[in-house]
């Protein structure tokens, strides 16, 4: 299937914007938050990313899908994103490890996707109006008054706001056995994992138990864990109440605590920080970050569109009692809080995504930093038993 020979399609964004092209993938109708990601590879990665639940995805690069999906490399069980838009998608497969091409692969997810529009055009009005909402219409629904589209796009929900979790976390605890040699039990609340994560953890030898995000505490201690982490998802931190009042005891019991993406602004608000929305969000793998402790700029893959408002200066005390905590990683674009750490219990996160599936794997040695502070805990503990 091309895009030059499927039926009309329309993107409208909430501010009465209109972009006509072609349908891609499944028809129908799509709402979601309008994003743009900046990757130039990896776009099987990103579809399968848990984190863009509810967004509709603009692909920067303009030729999608030459080296169409296979079943090696998605990072979930489906597709998440709630449409997608592409400029150019590919007219065949040119890649032997590929099993289907990513049309077919977006109808079998019921994804609604739009092709031949401008997306420069696009990218360059979100970065100016900020991220909104929109939405994709194909099939019939493209036949539909653009009144009536419109108001349709401004009645679907805002991203602000909407907790997630609940609809891309696991059901059942799922374990994946340590690698290499093992340090113990590490309890990883799911809230939008990413199968590139829970495969570095295992081979830094820990048993990897991942939890439903609907856990309690008394179900974390079950498992006698070493230590715990929060994943990447979807949604607004300030809608996640009960994650962080989860992740406030697990600090109180002075468990180790890793963080990535989502999970670093938990922990914002769980020492006692606030959160705020970003105008259009970081989403790409190009994304520059400074390592505070290192003086090292690393090149980093990104997909938040909230950020941790914490003194970027010096250390400042948690305003929840837990004592000293440092900004250890700020973006070089825009001067974003990219990474906590807390100096008198251990903890720490960073807000974007050191696994990198697929993207560089500059700040990969952050894993190998919790597992021995992990080992450092450890021996402490048995030093003071």
């Amino acid at each position: 299937m091309t895009h030059f020979r499927t039926g009309p399609a329309v993107l409208v964004l909430e501010d009465g914007s209109r972009f006509p092209g072609r349908a891609y993938g499944a028809t129908g109708t799509t709402l979601g938050e309008v994003v743009f990601s900046t990757g130039m590879t990896g776009y099987q990665e990103t579809l399968t990313d848990p984190s863009y639940a509810g967004q509709i995805v603009l692909q920067t690069a303009p030729h999608i899908g030459n080296t169409g999906v296979n079943t090696e490399d998605p990072e979930s069980r489906r597709i998440w994103v709630a449409g997608y838009i592409v400029r150019d998608p590919s007219r065949v497969v040119s890649n032997w490890r590929a099993d289907r091409s990513l049309d077919d692969a977006l109808v079998a997810d019921g994804i609604v996707g739009i092709s031949g529009i401008d997306t420069r055009a696009v990218t360059r009005h979100i970065r100016s109006a900020g991220s909104m909402r929109g939405g994709v219409f194909s099939g019939d629904a493209a036949t539909l008054d653009a009144d009536e589209q419109l108001r349709i796009v401004r009645e679907a929900p805002e991203m602000a706001g909407q907790n997630l979790s609940a609809d891309v976390s696991v059901v059942e605890a799922q374990i994946t056995s340590a690698m290499g040699e093992r340090i113990g039990n590490l309890a990883v609340l799911d809230l939008g994992v990413k199968q590139a994560t829970i495969l570095n953890l295992a081979e830094r030898g820990f048993d990897v138990h991942v939890l439903p995000q609907s856990v309690t505490i008394d179900d974390i201690r079950a498992i006698d864990p070493v230590a715990v982490f929060y994943s990447n998802g979807p949604g607004d931190p300030a809608a996640s109440a009960d994650h962080v009042e989860l992740l406030r005891a697990v600090l109180d019991d002075r468990l180790p605590f890793f963080g990535i993406c989502f999970g670093n602004q938990l922990l914002g608000r769980a020492l006692g920080y606030g959160t705020y929305k970003l105008p259009f969000g970081h989403r790409g793998i190009n994304q520059p970050v400074l390592d505070r402790e290192t003086g090292r700029v690393e090149i980093t893959a990104h997909n938040h569109g909230f950020a941790v408002d914490a003194p970027m200066d010096g250390t400042s005390d948690s305003p929840h009692g837990y004592g000293r905590v440092e900004v250890s990683h700020v973006g070089l674009n825009d001067n974003v809080v990219e990474g906590l750490r807390a100096l008198d219990i251990p903890a720490f996160s960073v807000q974007y995504h050191p696994e990198a599936a697929a993207g560089p794997h500059d700040a990969n040695y952050l894993f190998d930093r919790f597992a021995q502070l992990v080992r450092d805990d450890l021996s402490k503990k048995a030093t003071n038993a």
